[in-house]
């Protein structure tokens, strides 16, 4: 299997100051980083090759563990066509994780790339009700979409042949990728209209990304909420440093 991990996420103030490092990926959580954390996950579940894309620092942290460091650019959404170009097509899937989830683990990737149907692209979500049931106490996680609400996780499984067609779209939608209403409105007016009326479902999304990528696309619901977890502020990596 190849795999590819984007660790170019910088972080500043009291959040990099308990985390002791400027670089996302490597902030340390119960004694490990979390880039370590999603390899090893990784590895676990037959990834033979994993690309990460990162600085000098993360290529220091990574290089004798992976099998290819890619320079990262200044530009988030540049650095997601990088991991999306990180290996040559070869007629196998892609496996696409982030790098700032620190409860993920092995058995949760499995558990997710043992229901992705086979040359189907699909996205881990966890339930709402089961990320409150092991993440207690924390706030901002989930979105409502016709009545269900959900969590995203941050692993992909991009089949074979569709990462060139994903990254043709890929560089629209990165900067409102934490904004699912201008998300919405990029895919058309009506789409925005029936995300802000609470009508927009998941299956509608599911179609559009089989209309926009003529590639089979599906959310694989009820995911651990281990993958579904990831730290954009010092209060989440306060969080993950202190819970198990």
């Amino acid at each position: 299997m190849k795999a590819v991990i984007t660790a170019g996420g910088r972080i500043e103030g009291t959040f990099a100051r308990d985390a002791g490092t400027s670089i996302k990926a490597l902030a340390s959580v119960r004694g490990e980083t979390m880039l370590a954390r999603i390899v090893a996950a990784l590895r676990a579940n037959g990834a033979t090759r994993i690309a990460v894309v990162g600085g000098s620092e993360v290529r220091a942290a990574c290089s004798d563990v992976v099998e290819r460091v890619i320079d990262e650019s200044p530009s988030g959404a540049t650095n997601l066509l990088l991991a999306l170009q990180a290996w040559p097509e070869d007629g196998e899937p892609l496996l696409y994780a982030t790098s700032d989830l620190p409860y993920v683990t092995g058995e949760a990737v499995g558990a997710f790339l043992t229901r992705v149907p086979p040359g189907t692209l699909a996205i881990a979500l966890a339930e709402v009700a089961a990320f409150d049931r092991r993440f207690p106490g924390v706030s901002g996680f989930g979105i409502t979409l016709a009545g269900e609400r959900v969590v995203n996780g941050g692993v992909f499984s991009l089949p074979a042949g569709s990462p060139e067609k994903v990254a043709q779209i890929a560089r629209r939608f990165f900067d409102a990728r934490k904004q699912p209403w201008r998300m919405a409105g990029f895919l058309s007016p009506i789409v925005l209209v029936r995300f802000l009326f609470g009508r927009l479902s998941v299956a509608d999304l599911e179609a559009m990304a089989v209309r926009m990528l003529q590639v089979p696309a599906t959310a694989i619901r009820n995911c651990a909420p281990e993958l579904a977890f990831d730290v954009d502020t010092d209060v989440e990596y306060r969080y993950a440093s202190a819970h198990e």
